[in-house]
């Protein structure tokens, strides 16, 4: 990715080196999100409910290395991409795109939707329109998933900043009301469809970043289909239990996840992005 010179975004919030005690409530070992279930993007409240205890924090000096140091410049410098590209089509559809908080955390960190450690990977909350990083997950991306290059870590923000977008066109808030009515099969297949349109949505971002503003460069898409098709749920439930169960999929195939994001990157308007709509995934 083409990143000299490039703005950086101010609604960058540095946590790192903040470290959690247990104050009466709750500890914060008893509120460890599911690891596999919460990668890319899935709402933390659905792990977090009756998370009421309070936390004691202490701020610690924190020490960045050079590799996490470019990590942080390049998540800016993504998130400042991103504010364009939603700027204007928001602008161009007649509303005001109202720009996220990106939180940098190390270990451990309180949202509004609840306590989470490093575990749960990226992940957005809806209740404070912020998305939340520790910048180690990008070691694993690259270890763990097999999915290296500096791409497959922008399109780890396209992808959380995309629930943003849904939270702000009233997207989440409806799957939401028809997931708390629905049974788990139901529930599972909605809960696909948001993935789904996020990775479509970060596919949009991707097609104006490199159209209007010539920020990829040669292998960067590959990067990023890489990066889908790694975490995709078919993938992660080989990995961690030695079988495929399509039923209880919550994010997508790698297979559906790289066709949505390359719907988003070819076509790179909303309306190719409609999930929900889709007979087919």
């Amino acid at each position: 990715m083409r990143l000299e010179g490039r703005r950086s975004s101010s609604n960058v919030e540095d946590r790192r080196g903040t470290r959690f005690g247990r104050a009466g409530g709750i500890g914060l070992g008893t509120v460890v999100l599911a690891l596999v279930a919460a990668y890319f993007g899935v709402d933390p409240s659905v792990f977090l409910q009756g998370n009421s205890g309070q936390s004691v924090q202490q701020q610690v000096p924190y020490e960045e290395g050079q590799a996490e140091a470019r990590a942080r410049q390049l998540v800016s410098v993504v998130l400042a991409d991103t504010e364009d590209t939603w700027g204007e089509l928001f602008t161009a559809n007649g509303r005001a795109y109202e720009q996220p908080t990106l939180v940098l955390f190390s270990g451990a960190v309180e949202s509004a939707c609840g306590m989470a450690q490093s575990a749960v990977g990226p992940f957005y909350c809806p209740a404070d329109r912020k998305v939340y990083i520790d910048l180690s997950f990008y070691e694993d991306l690259q270890k763990r998933f097999g999915a290296p290059g500096d791409f497959a870590q922008a399109y780890v923000i396209a992808h959380e900043v995309g629930h943003h977008v849904q939270t702000l066109l009233g997207i989440s808030e409806r799957t939401q009301a028809a997931r708390r009515g629905a049974g788990e099969s139901r529930s599972n297949e909605l809960s696909v469809r948001q993935e789904l349109q996020a990775d479509c949505f970060a596919g949009i971002w991707a097609h104006h970043a490199d159209r209007s503003r010539q920020l990829l460069e040669a292998g960067d898409i590959e990067e990023g289909l890489g990066a889908a098709s790694a975490i995709g749920d078919d993938r992660l439930q080989m990995q961690s239990q030695g079988y495929v169960a399509p039923e209880s999929f919550t994010h997508g195939s790698s297979e559906q996840r790289v066709r949505w994001f390359k719907r988003g990157l070819e076509a790179g308007d909303l309306p190719s992005c409609d999930t929900f709509s889709a007979r087919s995934l």
